[in-house]
């Protein structure tokens, strides 16, 4: 997948207690047909099921690498 980022996040650098909001303010940053780039220690699943709930139809998720160690999602917005 060749994708020009628009915005990259690596999570483990965030404070957890603020770390989906500011990843939040990102993806509210971009454009449409833009993309971030997430990076991540661990399946941030839950970051999807949230993305799920308060922007359903407004994003893609695509990963980029699947683990062990990291994981990488290039997160859309459409």
């Amino acid at each position: 997948m060749d994708i020009q980022f628009t915005a990259k996040i690596f999570a483990p650098d965030i404070e957890p207690r603020v770390r989906h909001k500011q990843i939040f303010e990102t993806f509210d940053r971009l454009n449409s047909g833009e993309f971030m780039e997430l990076t991540n220690d661990h399946d941030p699943k839950p970051l999807y099921y949230q993305f799920m709930m308060e922007k359903e139809g407004e994003f893609s998720w695509a990963y980029l690498q699947d683990g062990p160690d990291l994981w990488r999602v290039a997160i859309g917005k459409k």
